[in-house]
Protein backbone atom coordinates (compact mmCIF):
# COMPACT_ATOMS: atom_id res chain seq x y z
CA UNK A 1 0.00 0.00 0.00
CA UNK A 2 1.27 3.60 -0.96
CA UNK A 3 -0.34 6.55 -0.37
CA UNK A 4 0.23 10.20 -0.75
CA UNK A 5 0.19 11.59 2.43
CA UNK A 6 0.81 14.85 1.34
CA UNK A 7 -2.56 14.69 -0.01
CA UNK A 8 -4.66 13.76 3.00
CA UNK A 9 -8.36 14.25 4.20
CA UNK A 10 -9.62 14.51 7.45
CA UNK A 11 -14.12 14.00 7.33
CA UNK A 12 -16.85 14.68 10.29
CA UNK A 13 -19.69 14.99 10.68
CA UNK A 14 -18.95 18.43 12.92
CA UNK A 15 -19.53 17.14 16.29
CA UNK A 16 -16.23 17.93 18.35
CA UNK A 17 -15.97 14.11 19.24
CA UNK A 18 -15.74 13.05 15.97
CA UNK A 19 -13.31 15.86 14.54
CA UNK A 20 -11.18 15.47 17.78
CA UNK A 21 -10.37 11.76 16.50
CA UNK A 22 -9.79 12.21 13.28
CA UNK A 23 -7.57 15.38 13.79
CA UNK A 24 -5.46 13.11 16.42
CA UNK A 25 -4.54 10.61 13.84
CA UNK A 26 -3.71 12.89 11.68
CA UNK A 27 -1.81 14.79 13.87
CA UNK A 28 0.09 11.38 15.42
CA UNK A 29 0.94 11.03 12.23
CA UNK A 30 2.15 14.37 11.16
CA UNK A 31 0.24 14.80 7.87
CA UNK A 32 -0.94 17.86 6.48
CA UNK A 33 -4.67 17.31 5.65
CA UNK A 34 -7.82 18.96 4.23
CA UNK A 35 -10.72 19.16 6.33
CA UNK A 36 -14.32 18.17 5.23
CA UNK A 37 -17.27 19.12 7.29
CA UNK A 38 -20.04 16.96 5.94
CA UNK A 39 -23.67 17.95 5.79
CA UNK A 40 -25.01 15.05 3.37
CA UNK A 41 -28.38 14.73 1.99
CA UNK A 42 -31.15 12.60 1.79
CA UNK A 43 -31.20 10.26 1.43
CA UNK A 44 -27.22 9.57 1.80
CA UNK A 45 -28.00 11.02 5.77
CA UNK A 46 -30.32 8.70 6.35
CA UNK A 47 -29.07 5.55 5.10
CA UNK A 48 -25.11 6.06 6.19
CA UNK A 49 -22.56 4.31 5.55
CA UNK A 50 -24.04 2.55 3.16
CA UNK A 51 -23.85 3.47 -0.81
CA UNK A 52 -27.29 4.64 -2.05
CA UNK A 53 -25.97 5.62 -5.45
CA UNK A 54 -22.27 5.74 -6.64
CA UNK A 55 -22.48 9.35 -6.72
CA UNK A 56 -20.83 11.66 -3.95
CA UNK A 57 -22.75 14.33 -4.18
CA UNK A 58 -24.98 13.38 -0.88
CA UNK A 59 -22.23 15.78 0.36
CA UNK A 60 -22.39 18.66 -2.10
CA UNK A 61 -21.08 19.81 -5.32
CA UNK A 62 -17.22 20.84 -3.95
CA UNK A 63 -16.89 17.32 -2.41
CA UNK A 64 -18.10 15.36 -5.19
CA UNK A 65 -15.98 17.86 -7.53
CA UNK A 66 -12.92 16.68 -5.19
CA UNK A 67 -13.01 13.53 -5.58
CA UNK A 68 -13.57 13.81 -9.30
CA UNK A 69 -10.36 16.30 -9.85
CA UNK A 70 -8.31 15.85 -7.38
CA UNK A 71 -8.68 12.83 -4.97
CA UNK A 72 -6.83 11.97 -1.92
CA UNK A 73 -4.59 9.74 -1.68
CA UNK A 74 -4.77 8.69 2.40
CA UNK A 75 -8.78 9.75 3.46
CA UNK A 76 -9.46 9.38 7.36
CA UNK A 77 -13.02 9.54 8.44
CA UNK A 78 -15.04 9.24 12.04
CA UNK A 79 -18.28 8.75 12.43
CA UNK A 80 -21.19 6.98 10.67
CA UNK A 81 -21.69 9.94 7.95
CA UNK A 82 -17.81 9.62 7.28
CA UNK A 83 -18.27 6.38 6.71
CA UNK A 84 -19.88 6.51 3.72
CA UNK A 85 -18.00 9.80 2.62
CA UNK A 86 -14.49 7.40 3.36
CA UNK A 87 -16.54 4.85 0.82
CA UNK A 88 -16.88 7.28 -2.18
CA UNK A 89 -13.26 8.35 -1.58
CA UNK A 90 -11.76 5.11 -1.92
CA UNK A 91 -13.65 4.13 -4.94
CA UNK A 92 -11.88 7.29 -5.78
CA UNK A 93 -8.52 5.03 -5.23
CA UNK A 94 -7.89 6.97 -2.25
CA UNK A 95 -6.45 4.86 0.98
CA UNK A 96 -9.30 4.82 3.65
CA UNK A 97 -9.36 4.50 7.13
CA UNK A 98 -12.59 4.40 9.51
CA UNK A 99 -12.74 5.49 13.14
CA UNK A 100 -15.39 3.86 14.96
CA UNK A 101 -17.52 0.96 14.24
CA UNK A 102 -19.04 1.91 10.63
CA UNK A 103 -21.68 -1.22 11.64
CA UNK A 104 -21.08 -3.20 8.52
CA UNK A 105 -18.22 -4.94 6.99
CA UNK A 106 -15.23 -3.57 8.13
CA UNK A 107 -13.61 -4.84 4.45
CA UNK A 108 -15.31 -1.95 2.49
CA UNK A 109 -12.53 0.43 3.85
CA UNK A 110 -8.53 -0.46 3.66
CA UNK A 111 -7.85 -0.10 7.69
CA UNK A 112 -10.68 0.41 10.45
CA UNK A 113 -9.88 1.75 14.28
CA UNK A 114 -12.29 0.81 16.62
CA UNK A 115 -12.46 0.78 20.21
CA UNK A 116 -11.99 -2.37 22.25
CA UNK A 117 -15.38 -2.51 24.17
CA UNK A 118 -17.26 -2.50 20.71
CA UNK A 119 -16.05 -5.94 20.33
CA UNK A 120 -15.44 -5.33 16.17
CA UNK A 121 -13.02 -7.95 14.98
CA UNK A 122 -11.05 -8.58 11.35
CA UNK A 123 -8.35 -8.52 9.63
CA UNK A 124 -8.39 -4.87 8.60
CA UNK A 125 -9.91 -3.83 12.15
CA UNK A 126 -7.16 -1.89 14.85
CA UNK A 127 -8.67 -1.89 18.21
CA UNK A 128 -7.84 0.37 20.91
CA UNK A 129 -8.46 1.09 24.68
CA UNK A 130 -10.49 4.22 24.54
CA UNK A 131 -10.31 6.81 22.20
CA UNK A 132 -8.09 8.57 20.10
CA UNK A 133 -7.42 11.94 21.17
CA UNK A 134 -4.17 14.31 21.27
CA UNK A 135 -3.62 14.66 24.72
CA UNK A 136 0.12 13.44 25.32
CA UNK A 137 3.27 14.94 27.14
CA UNK A 138 3.61 17.56 24.41
CA UNK A 139 0.18 18.28 24.73
CA UNK A 140 0.22 18.58 28.47
CA UNK A 141 3.38 21.25 28.57
CA UNK A 142 1.78 23.68 25.74
CA UNK A 143 -1.33 23.50 28.11
CA UNK A 144 0.60 24.33 31.18
CA UNK A 145 2.46 26.99 29.35
CA UNK A 146 -1.18 28.36 28.11
CA UNK A 147 -2.95 28.26 31.88
CA UNK A 148 -0.22 29.35 34.68
CA UNK A 149 -2.07 30.31 36.77
CA UNK A 150 -3.84 27.03 37.50
CA UNK A 151 -0.37 25.80 38.33
CA UNK A 152 -0.32 28.47 41.37
CA UNK A 153 -3.72 27.32 42.72
CA UNK A 154 -2.77 25.34 46.27
CA UNK A 155 -2.33 21.85 46.03
CA UNK A 156 -3.28 18.91 45.64
CA UNK A 157 -5.07 20.11 42.87
CA UNK A 158 -8.28 17.97 41.79
CA UNK A 159 -9.73 17.72 37.95
CA UNK A 160 -13.26 17.24 38.05
CA UNK A 161 -14.62 16.59 34.45
CA UNK A 162 -18.24 16.67 34.76
CA UNK A 163 -20.16 14.98 31.85
CA UNK A 164 -23.84 14.01 31.93
CA UNK A 165 -26.68 11.64 31.33
CA UNK A 166 -26.51 9.23 28.27
CA UNK A 167 -28.72 6.04 27.25
CA UNK A 168 -26.03 3.91 28.88
CA UNK A 169 -25.39 6.46 31.78
CA UNK A 170 -27.53 7.93 34.78
CA UNK A 171 -25.68 11.05 35.70
CA UNK A 172 -27.66 13.25 37.04
CA UNK A 173 -28.33 15.61 40.01
CA UNK A 174 -27.96 12.97 43.40
CA UNK A 175 -25.09 11.31 41.00
CA UNK A 176 -22.99 14.96 41.12
CA UNK A 177 -23.77 15.32 44.81
CA UNK A 178 -22.50 11.26 46.13
CA UNK A 179 -20.00 12.52 43.74
CA UNK A 180 -19.01 15.74 45.43
CA UNK A 181 -19.61 15.06 48.92
CA UNK A 182 -17.07 12.84 48.51
CA UNK A 183 -14.43 15.42 47.10
CA UNK A 184 -15.27 17.64 49.88
CA UNK A 185 -14.36 14.94 51.80
CA UNK A 186 -10.91 14.72 50.51
CA UNK A 187 -10.68 18.77 50.68
CA UNK A 188 -11.27 18.58 54.45
CA UNK A 189 -8.53 15.73 54.79
CA UNK A 190 -5.95 17.14 52.77
CA UNK A 191 -6.86 20.83 51.24
CA UNK A 192 -6.23 21.75 47.95
CA UNK A 193 -8.04 22.67 45.14
CA UNK A 194 -11.01 22.03 43.03
CA UNK A 195 -10.73 22.27 38.91
CA UNK A 196 -14.23 21.58 37.99
CA UNK A 197 -15.07 21.49 34.02
CA UNK A 198 -18.53 21.41 32.72
CA UNK A 199 -19.16 19.61 28.97
CA UNK A 200 -21.94 20.29 26.60
CA UNK A 201 -23.97 17.46 28.08
CA UNK A 202 -23.80 18.60 31.72
CA UNK A 203 -26.93 18.79 33.25
CA UNK A 204 -28.46 23.05 33.74
CA UNK A 205 -29.57 22.04 37.28
CA UNK A 206 -25.70 20.51 37.76
CA UNK A 207 -24.22 23.50 36.37
CA UNK A 208 -26.14 25.85 38.50
CA UNK A 209 -25.39 24.07 41.77
CA UNK A 210 -21.64 23.69 40.63
CA UNK A 211 -21.49 27.58 40.77
CA UNK A 212 -23.64 28.13 43.59
CA UNK A 213 -22.11 25.82 45.66
CA UNK A 214 -17.83 26.21 44.40
CA UNK A 215 -17.29 29.52 42.88
CA UNK A 216 -16.42 30.95 45.93
CA UNK A 217 -13.88 28.44 46.52
CA UNK A 218 -10.37 28.49 45.79
CA UNK A 219 -9.94 26.83 42.19
CA UNK A 220 -11.89 27.58 39.11
CA UNK A 221 -15.47 26.16 37.97
CA UNK A 222 -15.75 26.12 34.06
CA UNK A 223 -19.71 25.00 33.01
CA UNK A 224 -20.51 27.05 29.82
CA UNK A 225 -19.27 29.59 27.31
CA UNK A 226 -20.37 32.18 29.93
CA UNK A 227 -17.48 31.79 32.30
CA UNK A 228 -14.75 32.67 29.33
CA UNK A 229 -12.09 30.48 28.12
CA UNK A 230 -12.45 26.46 28.40
CA UNK A 231 -9.45 25.62 30.44
CA UNK A 232 -10.29 22.06 30.52
CA UNK A 233 -6.55 21.42 29.11
CA UNK A 234 -4.83 23.29 31.96
CA UNK A 235 -6.95 21.45 34.37
CA UNK A 236 -5.65 18.18 32.79
CA UNK A 237 -2.01 19.41 32.72
CA UNK A 238 -1.66 20.79 36.39
CA UNK A 239 -4.06 18.09 38.10
CA UNK A 240 -2.19 15.85 40.59
CA UNK A 241 -5.37 13.65 40.30
CA UNK A 242 -8.35 13.79 38.42
CA UNK A 243 -12.06 12.56 39.43
CA UNK A 244 -14.27 11.72 36.44
CA UNK A 245 -18.15 11.14 35.90
CA UNK A 246 -18.70 7.72 34.26
CA UNK A 247 -20.30 8.67 31.02
CA UNK A 248 -17.91 9.58 28.45
CA UNK A 249 -15.00 7.09 27.18
CA UNK A 250 -13.64 10.42 25.07
CA UNK A 251 -12.94 12.21 28.53
CA UNK A 252 -12.22 9.21 30.11
CA UNK A 253 -9.77 8.17 27.79
CA UNK A 254 -7.99 11.91 27.61
CA UNK A 255 -7.81 12.03 31.24
CA UNK A 256 -5.77 8.05 31.22
CA UNK A 257 -3.13 9.85 28.98
CA UNK A 258 -2.06 12.22 32.30
CA UNK A 259 0.69 10.91 34.23
CA UNK A 260 -1.91 11.23 37.25
CA UNK A 261 -4.25 8.94 39.50
CA UNK A 262 -7.74 9.03 37.69
CA UNK A 263 -10.82 8.11 39.71
CA UNK A 264 -14.33 7.80 38.23
CA UNK A 265 -17.34 8.29 40.26
CA UNK A 266 -19.62 5.63 40.68
CA UNK A 267 -18.57 3.27 37.80
CA UNK A 268 -21.20 1.01 38.75
CA UNK A 269 -23.87 3.27 36.70
CA UNK A 270 -22.74 2.29 33.53
CA UNK A 271 -24.23 -0.30 31.43
CA UNK A 272 -22.99 -1.53 27.97
CA UNK A 273 -20.31 -0.73 25.94
CA UNK A 274 -18.97 2.49 28.47
CA UNK A 275 -19.71 -0.41 31.49
CA UNK A 276 -16.99 -2.96 29.52
CA UNK A 277 -14.62 -0.42 28.86
CA UNK A 278 -14.32 0.77 32.28
CA UNK A 279 -14.31 -2.19 33.70
CA UNK A 280 -11.33 -2.92 31.31
CA UNK A 281 -9.48 0.34 33.08
CA UNK A 282 -10.34 -1.06 36.44
CA UNK A 283 -8.66 -4.68 35.13
CA UNK A 284 -5.61 -2.63 33.90
CA UNK A 285 -5.25 -0.91 37.10
CA UNK A 286 -5.34 2.39 35.04
CA UNK A 287 -8.62 3.79 36.93
CA UNK A 288 -10.50 3.13 40.52
CA UNK A 289 -13.37 3.77 41.64
CA UNK A 290 -13.94 7.11 43.58
CA UNK A 291 -14.01 6.64 47.56
CA UNK A 292 -14.40 8.42 50.37
CA UNK A 293 -11.00 8.28 51.09
CA UNK A 294 -8.60 9.47 48.14
CA UNK A 295 -6.35 6.20 47.98
CA UNK A 296 -3.34 7.01 46.02
CA UNK A 297 -1.92 5.20 43.32
CA UNK A 298 1.01 5.42 40.91
CA UNK A 299 -0.31 5.65 37.56
CA UNK A 300 1.40 5.41 33.92
CA UNK A 301 -0.30 7.12 31.10
CA UNK A 302 -2.22 5.34 28.46
CA UNK A 303 -0.60 6.00 24.86
CA UNK A 304 -3.19 4.44 22.84
CA UNK A 305 -3.13 7.39 20.08
CA UNK A 306 0.58 6.73 19.57
CA UNK A 307 0.63 2.91 19.56
CA UNK A 308 -2.31 3.23 16.87
CA UNK A 309 -0.99 5.93 14.50
CA UNK A 310 2.84 3.99 14.60
CA UNK A 311 0.13 0.61 13.46
CA UNK A 312 -1.32 2.98 10.60
CA UNK A 313 1.91 4.41 9.63
CA UNK A 314 3.65 0.54 9.17
CA UNK A 315 0.68 -0.55 7.20
CA UNK A 316 0.79 2.85 5.45
CA UNK A 317 4.36 1.82 4.58
CA UNK A 318 4.78 0.96 0.80
CA UNK A 319 5.82 -2.77 -0.23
Amino acid sequence: MNADLSATWILHDSHAGTRRQAAALAHALALPWREWVLRPRAPARWLAPRIVSSAAAGFGDDFAAALRDQPPGLAIGCGRQAALATRHARAAGATTVQILDPRIDPRHWDWVIAPEHDGLVGDNVLTLCGSLHPVNATWLQQARERFPAIGRLPGPRTAVLLGGPTRAVRFDRSAFEVMMAKLEYWLAQGGGSLLICGSRRTPPEVRTLARTRYAADSGLVWLDESDGDNPYAGALAWADRIVASPDSVNMISEACATPVPVYVAEPGRATGRVRRYLDDLLRRGRIRAQAREPEPFTAAPLVETARIAALVRERLRPR
